[in-house]
């Protein structure tokens, strides 16, 4: 069995769906693994590195869709809508597709990618289980995030990060505060705190307290608290709108307190919530930085642009989006481990097991036989439930 590798045609997207160091893994699954030519390029891995692990260099993209029974890419037609519908009348019928397809974006794209007749799985809807940990995806690029969002901050910032005792005198340390203390979040601190900042972190699920303490931040607890947290997957829930305003302000000192500040809050499926307003921005000191992690879904920072960099009375705000394409080299390969554990489960001595009693294939799987097939996905756009089969 044939496992395809496209180029990746998302604009300045730089990682890439599979490895070599992953190629005799998926050798031993029955996989061959068909690459297109220079794919792997912008993130460090050139052809003759696949060569020489067993895979085959396809000259075009038609080729690899042509030949493989199963598509890898990093960001599917879904996540890429700029490009990603070229590879619709590229797909076959039958054909397997994996990787981020963003399945809560638009109704729309989820029945192109159905009514193409592939087999789709989206690795946003990985359950948070255990046995699934070598296969999340998204806590991968989540924690190469949190640690560029870092970078980013400490670039722009007319700061540096640690204390230093000089002969010109006590360099104060800068103060970072970091909101939303998931994966994305906890890297981000233990990341400011490995450059010396001093690291504040708030999140609305007071579990999160003993995480952020034990990297060495403060927890921000605000006299507030939030109806069910977070749902059965782990993911924070949406809050009603009283709430957010209440935390708004009750942020704010923390916000304009702070030298950096790095937001990570986001609800599957839902517009970020605004937590920092543009009070909260002009009343930061002149040369602080907001980076805005949640910018492609709407932002956390009612300033945020997707996309841009904006400066509001001498604030940066940053709204970068696929900030994990720029440490491609690593984030390729969380990537492929995370593909290549999946692939370990999906395929057995080179066919597919489409096994539905598993709760990792079940929930991953989108789209089938022409027809979206993902209850959480059905019910998100408000679609009948499909008929129970044997």
């Amino acid at each position: 069995m044939i496992i395809g590798v496209p180029k990746e045609s998302f604009p300045g997207e730089r990682r890439v769906a599979l490895v070599p160091s992953a190629l005799p893994h998926l050798a031993k699954a029955g996989l061959e693994v068909l690459i297109q030519s220079q794919a792997g390029h912008d993130a460090g891995y050139p052809d003759e590195e696949y060569k020489n692990k067993g895979a085959r260099i396809a000259a075009t993209r038609g080729e690899v869709f042509a030949s493989a029974e199963i598509i890898a890419q990093v960001l599917c037609y879904g996540s890429n809508d700029v490009t990603g519908g070229a590879d619709i009348p590229l797909m076959r019928r039958g054909q397997l597709l994996l990787g981020f397809l963003r399945p809560f974006g638009t109704a729309e794209v989820v029945q192109e990618i159905a009514a193409a007749g592939v087999t789709s799985f989206s690795v946003e809807l990985m359950p948070r289980t255990t046995r699934a940990q070598s296969m999340d995806a998204l806590s991968s690029m989540a924690t190469i995030c949190g640690y560029k969002a870092v970078l980013i901050a400490a670039d722009l910032v007319p700061r540096i990060f640690p204390m230093l005792t000089t002969a010109a005198g006590t360099i104060t340390p800068a103060r970072v505060l970091v909101i939303g203390a998931g994966v994305a979040g906890l890297q981000a601190i233990a990341t400011a705190r490995r450059l010396g900042a001093v690291v504040s972190a708030y999140d609305l699920r007071p579990a999160a307290k003993e995480q952020v303490l034990s990297l060495g931040g403060r927890f921000v607890e605000l006299p507030i608290e939030a109806q069910s947290a977070q749902d059965e997957r782990g993911y924070a829930r949406a809050q009603d709108e009283a709430f957010y305003a209440r935390q708004r302000e009750l942020l704010g000192r923390a916000v304009m307190e702070s030298d950096v500040v790095i937001s990570t809050a986001v609800v599957p499926g839902k517009k970020a919530p605004v937590l920092i307003t543009g009070e909260m921005v002009r009343g930061m000191a002149p040369g602080s930085v907001v980076v805005d992690l949640a910018a492609e879904r709407g932002g956390n920072c009612e300033l945020t642009r997707a996309g841009e960099q904006v400066v509001v009375n001498g604030v940066t705000v940053i709204g970068r989006i696929n900030v994990a394409s720029g440490v491609p080299y690593h984030a390729s390969q969380m990537y492929a481990r995370n593909l290549t554990s999946f692939l370990q489960l999906l395929v057995k001595n080179g066919q597919v097991n489409l096994n539905l009693q598993d709760d990792i294939i079940r929930e991953t799987l989108v789209t089938e036989g022409g027809e979206i097939v993902n209850p959480r996905v059905r019910q998100f756009f408000s679609m009948p439930e499909l008929a129970r089969t044997e």
